[in-house]
């Protein structure tokens, strides 16, 4: 069942590299860190769907005690990327910011390090103060991290993403706004403000910007309403954490359908996140001329279909079809 998995999460994460030179050489940390999440996100989902394929043995716990961590960041690095952007195009876009000089990238870029990098590693930390046990291992899914799902989970674990969700919403409408004001002379307000953006690179950053936060508002809302199914109540420290060395297991075939469909569903969250990511910069006019620039590379040095110089002929020289200069 789902022998597919592996194949999907692989060609994910093969895929959302693609659009990675242009963006490092923009130095847009926002999307280099999307690029970077998702990429180790659909790794870990490739390789727990082989090991766990059919089967919840308790193996490579190691493993999944740093993986469950990093599943835990990526729930709000994605939605803090996705508002880095928008923040950014809607500073880019405004009127009133004529120029952006180097140490106004510099601050930037500081910002979205600490929102995509650092607020991250705190909320895998303070997860530990929620999690009822060391992690969960699902058929065909792999280990994912546990919750004690409580009032005190829901504002810590699902309200922060909704929260991102929300601003990244208002400023991408502010974006949109300015971008509608202004059409006409947007193109030439771009290049002043020296954010190396064109219009179609804006108008592609901010649609994927609102699409990726479309799914996590989604996604997070559906994981919030299908936890609060079992709601606990939050008694002591102690009660939560007992017996925390606890490994469960969940066998499909004694999981109930709509727990299997959920699983099924959110676990397509990051691969279609990023097939969607692939989608906006992989058939723009920088991704053609990279393209082109990778082919003929190949051609040139790989394949050596290149043009050659011709050697240069030297009168003098003696070889077996070359008569000698007459002495007569």
């Amino acid at each position: 069942m789902h022998a597919e998995l592996p194949y999907v999460a692989f060609l994910a994460a093969l895929l959302v590299l693609i659009p990675l030179p242009w963006h490092w050489r923009a130095r847009n940390i926002a999307t280099l860190s999307m690029i970077a999440w998702l990429f180790v996100i659909n790794v870990i989902y490739g390789v727990d769907a082989i090991i766990w394929y059919h089967n919840v043995a308790k193996v490579a716990l190691v493993w999944c005690d740093i993986t469950t961590r990093i599943i835990v960041g990526a729930g709000m690095a994605l939605p803090a990327a996705c508002m880095c952007i928008s923040i950014h195009l809607a500073q880019v876009a405004s009127v009133s910011r004529v120029q952006s000089t180097k140490a106004d990238k510099r601050r930037r870029q500081i910002i979205e390090l600490v929102l995509c990098l650092g607020v991250p590693c705190i909320w895998m930390a303070l997860h530990y103060c929620v999690q009822g046990h060391r992690f969960d291992i699902i058929e065909d899914y792999g280990c994912r991290p546990n919750t004690y799902v409580s009032i005190p989970a829901i504002f810590l674990i699902w309200v922060p993403p909704l929260i991102f969700a929300t601003v990244t919403f208002v400023y991408a409408g502010i974006a949109l706004m300015h971008f509608l004001r202004h059409r006409i002379t947007f193109a030439r307000h771009l290049e002043n403000s020296n954010s190396g953006l064109t219009t179609s690179r804006y108008l592609r950053l901010m649609a994927m910007a609102f699409v990726e936060i479309v799914i996590t508002a989604v996604s997070s809302s559906l994981t919030l309403w299908f936890s609060t199914l079992g709601l606990r109540p939050w008694t002591n420290w102690a009660d939560v954490h007992w017996d925390f060395s606890r490994i469960d297991v969940y066998v499909t075939q004694w999981t109930p359908p709509l727990v299997n469909n959920y699983y099924y569903a959110i676990w397509y969250i990051i691969p279609v996140s990023s097939l969607i990511f692939f989608a906006f910069f992989a058939f723009g006019q920088d991704a053609l001329r990279e393209y082109s620039a990778c082919l003929k590379w190949v051609r040139d040095r790989v394949l050596c279909c290149g043009r050659r110089k011709p050697a240069r002929s030297d009168k003098f020289a003696v070889g077996p079809f070359m008569s000698l200069p007459s002495t007569s």
